[in-house]
């Protein structure tokens, strides 16, 4: 007995730590681990019982971030790191929110928000994560009042939790609440090259063709679509693989009309609303025949801007339908070729 209550302790103690470093393997150098060791104190610590943690934050007048997180992930430390050691941001997360943390290839169970029983990786799918970090903001029904596709930057990661902490989203959809409360410092032009397709724009797909069509959405006061054409896709390798695209640039605002790649008719502003789109930039891709198959809605550097261009040029989309994973494989053969693979540059 004294023998089995012994081998319990060891045991006890050993788990953790096999469990920390089985999360460290295979990280690239320079990568850092934003999983569960590392995230703020402050986050729940929750069971996964999403129906009880909604009962639970609603008690406390608070709502339910479900935060979405992978191992090695450069943009979850930015976010735990940048935007989470900001007072007032932390300030405001604790005030009105309970945070609960997901690893999208995690197996602990969870109970789901209609009470079905499943995985942090299969519920992640469920939602259809399809990048890191992505943050779903639950109202006290367990509705999704907003999603975070990727790092959002301070400013408006802040904006973020002031809109559904308000409860805004009754009043209005969170596009418009950033334009009525962020005049931000920036270029305030469009970046429309000559190699775009120009107004009056027909988004339609030439028949016969299996030309796939990038769409911009952009906006005029836009830092970081200044940074996407001034930094990033002036590089060499990007210019080479946007060889394979038709471009075509739509002010989120403008009441300019156009016609869709589905063939409607519709101002520009209407359009980005109908899309849903929130963020800009962000970077709409559609086949040959029109329909959308893939998009980013998040602030990304070169090297993830590089992955989703050849993500959907090469038509890998196809065949991998985890953007993830096609983004460790190409890292990997990256390395595998001898280049060096800065995930932030």
């Amino acid at each position: 007995m004294l023998k089995l209550t012994i081998l319990s302790i060891l045991l006890l103690f050993a788990v953790p730590q096999l469990q920390a470093a089985g999360g460290q393997e295979g990280l690239g150098q320079g990568l850092v681990n934003p999983g569960f060791h590392d995230k703020p104190a402050w986050f729940k610590n929750s069971f996964l019982d999403l129906q009880e943690d909604l009962q639970e934050a609603a008690e406390e007048d608070k709502r339910v971030i479900l935060y979405f997180h992978q191992d090695g992930c450069p943009y979850c430390a930015k976010l735990l790191n940048e935007n989470f050691s900001i007072k007032a941001i932390v300030d405001k997360t604790q005030e009105a929110f309970q945070l609960v943390a997901i690893n999208i290839w995690g197996d602990r169970e969870v109970t789901g928000l209609s009470g079905e029983a499943t995985t942090e990786k299969a519920f992640a799918a469920s939602m259809k994560v399809m990048y890191t970090p992505t943050m779903l903001f639950l109202n006290e029904q367990g509705r999704r009042v907003l999603r975070i596709n990727g790092y959002y930057a301070p400013h408006r990661f802040m904006a973020a939790l002031d809109y559904v902490a308000g409860r805004e989203e009754r009043k209005l959809s969170f596009r418009d609440y950033l334009a009525r409360i962020q005049p931000v410092a920036s270029t305030g032009k469009l970046h429309r090259e000559s190699n775009y397709l120009q107004s009056p724009m027909d988004l339609r797909r030439p028949t016969g063709t299996d030309r796939p069509l990038l769409v911009l959405m952009e906006m005029k006061q836009c830092p970081p679509c200044d940074e996407l054409h001034q930094e990033i896709l002036p590089q060499s390798a990007l210019q080479e693989s946007l060889q394979g695209f038709d471009v075509a640039l739509v002010d989120i605002w403008s009441g300019e009309e156009l016609i869709t790649p589905d063939g409607k008719r519709m101002k520009a502003t209407k359009w980005a609303e109908s899309l849903g789109i929130q963020y800009a930039p962000s970077m709409l891709f559609f086949d040959g025949s029109g329909r959308e198959v893939f998009r980013s809605e998040a602030y990304l550097r070169s090297f993830h801007t590089h992955a989703v261009i050849d993500y959907v040029g090469s038509g890998s989309y196809r065949d991998q339908p985890n953007f993830q994973r096609f983004v460790q494989a190409r890292a990997d053969e990256m390395r595998a070729r001898g280049e060096v693979v800065d995930l932030m540059k």
